[in-house]
């Protein structure tokens, strides 16, 4: 999961909150490596996640703010 950099706006905050929940939740780690202990985290993971290789998993989603200032 990217890490935010420099101030940013209230939205992007809770997107990023949101998604270190999610990870949390699914046992992966910052990279997206599963280090889970439950086959329940496994069980639900493509409604998040599509699987890559090397048992990694990326974000099903794109967080995109139009407003210019926040650029």
């Amino acid at each position: 999961l990217p890490t935010l950099k420099g101030p940013t706006p209230p939205c992007n905050q809770i997107g990023a909150a949101f998604w270190q929940n999610i990870f949390g939740e699914h046992g992966l780690d910052s990279n997206g490596v599963y280090k889970g202990t439950s086959e329940l985290q496994l069980e639900r993971m493509s409604v998040y996640f599509n699987e890559a290789s090397g048992n990694k998993y990326v974000p099903r989603a794109v967080l995109v703010d139009l407003e210019p200032g926040t650029m």
